[in-house]
């Protein structure tokens, strides 16, 4: 069982579970007021840097101690808003920063192409709000901070994928499709917050575990639940929920694309987690058998359906988004599996999906760069024009596919694992079958990229600016894979933590 620290605020490390967020949130109208074009980015890096090396501190910390109990202002929770740092919220935390942090030197050159100037520093401006709305959904305990932060990221995101139109005037009915699919499901949410709030008397998520611990459920505390599954299920992307994600990944700017992908859903999916085995408890999932046999078929389906709508795509960008559907299929089937192994897996998938998505993401972005689209017939050949570019798309969708040595191939065989040891030989057969079908559209971008001729075979390789952060990503996909210690202490922590519910503290 962990132990709980409750900080009273003394000293700086003290403040940390604040600051995460608080660095980026001021840094966002700190650029705007300045409104210089030339020190925007130093700016948005430097917090993004900061939110970075604080989340590392802040995971090391909790791995050692156990939980975090953060008091703003000095009023205890469950009048006071707490931040709350547990395995969980940490990992997320660290994937988020890393992921925003990396793709800051990618923008550069980046957004210069594809985003009209006099646009560049809102450009940073909203990258920091969206950046901070994410980590602040991550970190807070209160179920109506969720809700607030939540709001911040979803608003700039839609600023930022309608940003895309300088290149394809696309990107507006994206962004207002994602605008009005968001706002359903963040109205969904809170009113499932309004209900828990009816049905409890407190916002604390502690506080409210603690409440159905003790009475039991009712009629409106089930309501929310079921208002909180279908509003977040449609910020994750669950299928048939899915319809604004392939245009907003296709027609928002590469590198916002790379960003959101890494981290947008994957924090949405935290939230679930969040919801549903540490407010409702463990015990209350079995007792509704809902998730089981409502997430498991929906998982299934994404997974086969959304891969094989992916094998049939002519647009690069469109491909890795209907590939992303699959991917968050593989994730609720971990989650619908109710056990420790089926959560670890699903957690350290959210993670490795994200670094291997932020890499395809990128290297897409630079063939955008040089050849001006991501369809397959714009960009034949570049592995001979790119080469660099090319194999990093290459080792990512080696990770994409899940084969052995790369971080995809771990959580999948954690998944194939969780699906063995409760006798579902089956799920497990479904793993695989469906990573099959991923071997078929990575494929078909190996051929365009390398078994095709360049229409202009004057090399013309990706800047540095985004090439370093690309690799990163790249390479870390094979870290990962080789060297598990971080992520699968780390999900294996997170995992234990959320089936023991709240019940390392309280108030």
């Amino acid at each position: 069982m962990a132990t709980e620290h409750v900080h009273v605020a003394r000293t700086f490390v003290d403040h940390l579970p604040i600051l995460v967020v608080l660095v980026p949130f001021l840094a966002a109208p700190f650029t705007v007021l300045i409104g210089s074009r030339r020190l925007a980015w130093p700016i948005a890096f430097l917090a993004s840097l900061a939110s970075f090396l604080i989340s590392v501190k802040l995971l090391l910390q909790v791995l050692d101690g156990g939980v975090i109990s953060y008091h703003i202002g000095g009023w205890a929770p469950p009048m006071g808003i707490e931040y709350r740092i547990d395995a969980a919220n940490a990992f997320v935390l660290l994937l988020v920063s890393a992921i925003g942090t990396i793709v800051m030197p990618y923008t550069v050159q980046s957004i210069k192409f594809e985003i009209s100037e006099r646009h560049h520093t809102l450009f940073y401006t909203a990258y920091l709000l969206c950046f901070t709305g994410l980590l602040g959904v991550v970190a807070t305990g209160d179920a109506f901070n969720v809700f607030v932060f939540l709001e911040i990221s979803s608003l700039s995101t839609y600023v930022l994928v309608a940003m895309g139109a300088k290149q394809d005037k696309r990107a507006l009915t994206a962004a207002y499709d994602y605008l009005i699919m968001g706002t359903i499901g963040a109205t969904f949410f809170v009113i499932g917050i309004g209900f828990l709030y009816a049905g409890t008397g407190t916002l604390n998520m502690a506080d409210i575990a603690a409440y159905i611990s003790l009475h039991g459920t009712d009629r409106t505390i089930m309501t929310a639940f079921a208002f909180i599954v279908v509003g977040m299920g449609l910020k994750v992307a669950i299928y048939p929920l899915h319809l604004w994600l392939p245009n907003a990944y296709t027609y928002a700017p590469s590198a916002v694309t790379a960003f959101l992908a890494a981290t947008a859903t994957k924090v949405a999916i935290y939230v679930l987690l969040r919801f549903m085995f540490s407010v409702f408890q463990p015990e209350f999932l079995f007792e509704m058998n809902a998730v089981r046999w409502l997430m498991m078929p929906l998982a299934l389906v994404a997974m086969f359906a959304a891969s094989l709508i992916a094998v049939f795509q002519s647009d690069l960008k469109r491909m890795l988004a209907y590939s992303s559907i699959a991917q968050i299929g593989y994730i609720l089937l971990g989650i619908s599996l109710l056990s420790a192994t089926g959560l670890s897996g699903a957690i350290v998938h959210l993670f490795n999906h994200g670094i291997t998505k932020a890499a395809l993401f990128m290297g897409v972005g630079a063939l955008v760069l040089r050849s001006g689209s991501s369809f397959y017939a714009r960009i034949e050949g570049m592995g001979k024009v790119m080469p660099w570019t090319s194999f990093a798309i290459v080792i990512a969708g080696l990770s994409l596919i899940g084969v052995p040595g790369t971080a995809g191939f771990i959580s999948k065989w954690v998944l194939v694992q969780a699906a063995i040891e409760q006798g579902w030989w089956w799920i497990a057969l479904a793993v695989v079958a469906s990573s099959l079908l991923a071997i078929i559209y990575v494929w078909r971008v190996i051929e365009v990229l390398y078994m095709k001729q360049p229409a202009d075979p004057t090399p013309r390789e990706a800047p540095l600016s985004m090439l370093i952060p690309m690799w990163i990503m790249a390479l870390s996909t094979i870290w990962f894979g080789l060297d598990t210690e971080l992520t699968m202490t780390a999900a294996r922590a997170a995992a234990d933590g959320l089936l023991n519910g709240f019940t390392m503290g309280g108030h």
